[in-house]
C-alpha cells in the first residue's frame, strides 16, 4: 500500500452519524488552511482530522506518555486545553488501522507498566523483579534465593550482587556503582529559553520534582513542561509545580525565585 493510499483511507465517512463534523480549522494544526478535508469534534470541543490526531497521539507515545491530552490552546489564550481523551475516542476519531491499533495498545501497555511498577531483570536468572521500596537499591530475587538455597540480593543501580550494608538509596559497595542519571543532572550543559524573558544558564536536563523522570525542554514555548511519566506540569526553571510558579510569575517571564540550581538528588515518586 502506498503512502498516498494510506492518507486517502485516513478520512472520515461523511455518512457517519456518530461523529460531530465541523467546518473550521484543525485545532491540532495552527497552520491548517484546508477547507475541503472533513473535521470532527473531540469530546473537549476541539476539531481534528484523522491524520492530525494520529500524528499527535503517536508523538505522545514516542515521548513515553500513554495518556492522550489535548494540546489545543483555549481561544485567545496561551493555556492548553489539557483534556484527556480515552483510547476508545482516539481509536475511533483517528481512524486507526489494525497495525496502528496494535502499535498503540502494545506501547500503552508497556508505558503503563513502566509508570506504575519498578521492575528489572535479575542479572542472574533474568526473571523480572519488582522493586517495591523505591528508596532501597537492594532488591531480593526470590527465584535465585530458592535456587541457591540462600538469600540473593542484587543492586538495582549497578545490577551486580549486592555488596555492603543495606538498605541504601545511593549506592552499594561495588566498584563503579554510580547513579548515571544523577551524574547527568549534576554535569549537564546549560541552556536558555528564548521565548521566556530573562532565562539563561538553566540546566538543560531536569528531574521531575514529583516522580524523578528526566526531561529536557525543547526551547520553544513557555517555561513549563509536562512530565511524560506522572503527567504533572512543572516549571523547568524554578522546579515548582506550574500552579505554584504562576502565583508570582507568568508563563513567559522569569521566576521570582530565579533559576533553581542543579539537582543533587532525584525525587522519589510517592504514588499513594
Amino acid at each position: 500500500m502506498t503512502t498516498q493510499q494510506q492518507e486517502e483511507e485516513k478520512r472520515y465517512d461523511p455518512g457517519d452519524t456518530t461523529l460531530k463534523f465541523v467546518n473550521r480549522q484543525d485545532d491540532l494544526d495552527p497552520l491548517d488552511d484546508d477547507t475541503e478535508t472533513l473535521k470532527a469534534e473531540m469530546s473537549c470541543g476541539h476539531a481534528v482530522t484523522p491524520e492530525s490526531l494520529t500524528g499527535w497521539c503517536r508523538s505522545l507515545l514516542d515521548q513515553g506518555q500513554f495518556k492522550f491530552l489535548c494540546p489545543a490552546l483555549e481561544d485567545g489564550t496561551f493555556v492548553k486545553c489539557g483534556a484527556e481523551w480515552s483510547y476508545q475516542e482516539v481509536r475511533r476519531l483517528a481512524v486507526l488501522t489494525t497495525e496502528e491499533m496494535e502499535h498503540f495498545e502494545k506501547t500503552m501497555a508497556a508505558l503503563a507498566a513502566a509508570t506504575y511498577c519498578e521492575y528489572k531483570s535479575c542479572p542472574v536468572c533474568e526473571t523480572f523483579v519488582e522493586r517495591e521500596d523505591l528508596t532501597n537499591l537492594s532488591v531480593l530475587c526470590t527465584v535465585c534465593t530458592a535456587d541457591k538455597g540462600q538469600r540473593y540480593e542484587f543492586c538495582w543501580q549497578c545490577l551486580k550482587q549486592w555488596k555492603g550494608p543495606g538498605p541504601r538509596s545511593d549506592r552499594c559497595d561495588n566498584d563503579g556503582c554510580i547513579n548515571q542519571d544523577l551524574e547527568l543532572l549534576k554535569n549537564c550543559e546549560t541552556t536558555s529559553l528564548p521565548q521566556v524573558a530573562g532565562v539563561t544558564d538553566c540546566p538543560s536536563i531536569r528531574a521531575c520534582p514529583t516522580c524523578g523522570q528526566q526531561v529536557e525542554h525543547d526551547k520553544t514555548g513557555c517555561k513549563n513542561i509536562l512530565c511524560p511519566r506522572c503527567n504533572k506540569e512543572f516549571c523547568f526553571v524554578c522546579l515548582k509545580l506550574t500552579e505554584d510558579c504562576l502565583e508570582t510569575s507568568s508563563y513567559f517571564t522569569a521566576c521570582s525565585a530565579g533559576v533553581a540550581p542543579r539537582q543533587t538528588s532525584i525525587p522519589t515518586w510517592k504514588r499513594n
